[in-house]
């Protein structure tokens, strides 16, 4: 049955109500703007595609419009924000600081629903505030929180306030970019950070000001590689010689598009995927970390222990590669991390296809050999074999020794990563017969149980398929061991007694046929 889409709409109007008056500043700042502050404060749509949520209305004030209404919106099918969803639209509107000295600004907008965030971090209230430098610019964005509301619901549709104050000697100490020139990000010097469209699996990432040979910090807060079990906790670039990167990245617990599936020679398990697609040169990225996290619960589900954790990237010829990976200890936590998983970090110098993986232990049982093919019942047989572990991870495994698929014997083998132990395992067979030996499932030779003198009991033993219960001794050919006194039966003559036996053989072999064939109808 169709699900009816649940929406909301969201329409903020803005005011700019600056709380002082600012030197007139000599910066321009290129397009219509809607201006506060004495002209100090200049508020534009951002660039890029969420920037069609804000737009200057006919009294050339800034409305932020994310609802059908919204005359930059030409898809019609679009209504507004889902009921019950969290999430955050980055980079909507900008506000850019045209005075000689630096400011702090911030919004006041009390609304539980709504929160204008810069760089994913709140931006209401003065606590909250960001410094601007001359000429600076931050982006700001929305946080929406719509659980418990119902459809046709309107949030906002009132006016918010853009603050500023100058800043105080300690709140420029640290302003002030290396370079002399504004960098135009928050705090006066770190890139500008936006996310877009973010959703459960995937997140797109943008930092902008970017000082050459700089860091750059993109926080996923918990995207699903996994569902909740595995989860990307951000990616951090490092030796950044681009004024701007963008990436885009996206999880799965499958091979994602244009991806195999894992395959390394150490056979590991594979977890998660992970694709991350970038708008920079090779040359322009030194390195980039991938900051993930796993639920503890869900790694002893699987049997995997944290060291055993580990990141592959495909490389273009379509292998594995494995990545340095290793437990974090005490990490930055981020929003919506639980602080009971198990983090890790792993780098990576080239960007693609990754996959996270669990290292196993992998047996392979080779060059067994049996020490006696012929054996009496209840005697031991013996066999030796080569177990070793082809896996990238220590562990142990029972091997079974079986006859005729019956286990008769097991040893258990503990192994580290590529290590090969010699193993014998002894076991017994009671009841006559041939019978063909195996190790986990994998024939190693024959084994014949009864007289080893008597090659024709065996035979016998062999081709009926009925063993002797208990090793009782196969009967004995006319002449062997005869007593003495006994006569010897003529081949002529006819025991009334043993043909008694005969009839009463074949029918109950008749009886058994019929209760067969009338079992095998039902």
């Amino acid at each position: 049955m169709p699900t009816a889409r649940r929406t909301l709409t969201l329409t903020l109007l803005l005011v700019a109500a600056g709380s002082l008056i600012f030197t007139t500043g000599a910066a321009v700042v290129d397009g219509p703007a809607d201006t506060a502050a004495d002209g100090n404060l200049a508020v534009q749509p951002a660039d890029g595609p969420n920037g069609q949520y804000a737009y200057l209305n006919n009294d050339d004030e800034i409305a932020i419009d994310v609802s059908a209404s919204n005359p930059n919106i030409q898809d019609p099918s679009f209504e507004g924000v889902n009921v019950g969803a969290t999430g955050t639209i980055d980079e909507v509107f900008t506000i850019t600081y045209t005075g000689e000295q630096f400011a702090r600004v911030w919004i006041a907008y009390p609304n539980e629903s709504v929160t204008f965030v810069a760089d994913g971090e709140s931006i209401e209230g003065n606590e909250s505030s960001v410094t601007l430098a001359p000429n600076g610019t931050v982006t700001i964005g929305l946080a929406l929180d719509t659980r418990g509301a119902t459809a046709g619901t309107r949030l906002g549709a009132n006016e918010f306030s853009i603050e500023a104050k100058l800043a105080e000697p300690e709140d420029m100490a640290d302003s002030s970019p290396e370079t002399g020139e504004s960098a135009g990000g928050i705090d006066g010097g770190d890139p500008s950070v936006t996310v877009t469209s973010p959703s459960e699996t995937s997140r797109g990432f943008r930092a902008s000001d970017v000082a050459r040979g700089g860091s750059v910090r993109f926080e996923a807060d918990g995207m699903y590689l996994a569902g909740g079990n595995v989860t990307l906790d951000g990616l951090d670039l490092g030796g950044v010689r681009a004024e701007s990167v963008g990436v885009n990245a996206v999880g799965s617990p499958d091979p994602v598009a244009n991806g195999s599936a894992l395959a390394a020679p150490t056979t590991p398990r594979p977890i998660s995927y992970l694709s991350v697609d970038h708008d920079f040169a090779p040359d322009e990225v030194d390195e980039m970390a991938i900051r993930f996290s796993a639920d503890r619960d869900y790694l002893d589900s699987i049997g995997a222990e944290p060291e055993a954790v580990t990141l592959y990237r495909q490389t273009d010829a379509g292998e594995w590669a494995e990545k340095p990976t290793a437990v974090v200890d005490d990490p930055t936590r981020t929003r919506e991390v639980s602080a009971d998983r198990v983090y890790f970090r792993a780098t990576t110098t080239e960007f693609s296809t990754f996959a996270v993986a669990a290292q196993v232990s992998r047996f392979d049982v080779t060059d067994a050999t049996v020490a006696s093919g012929v054996i009496e019942p209840g005697e031991a047989v013996t066999v030796r074999a080569a177990v070793r572990n082809g896996g990238g991870a220590a562990g142990e495994r029972a091997v079974t020794l079986t006859a005729d698929g019956d286990p008769i014997g097991n040893e258990t083998v503990a192994l580290a990563p590529n290590e090969t132990a010699t193993v014998a395992l002894r076991g017994t067979v009671e009841t006559a017969g041939t019978y063909e030996l195996a190790l986990d499932g994998t024939p190693v030779g024959t084994l014949t149980v009864g007289d080893a003198g008597d090659g024709d009991a065996r035979e016998s033993a062999a081709g009926s398929g009925s063993p002797q219960a208990g090793g009782s001794a196969p009967a004995t050919e006319p002449g062997d061991d005869a007593e003495e006194g006994v006569p010897t039966e003529e081949p002529s003559g006819v025991d009334l007694v043993g043909l008694g036996g005969l009839l009463a053989a074949l029918f109950l072999a008749v009886i058994g046929l019929a209760l067969f064939r009338r079992v095998s109808r039902s």
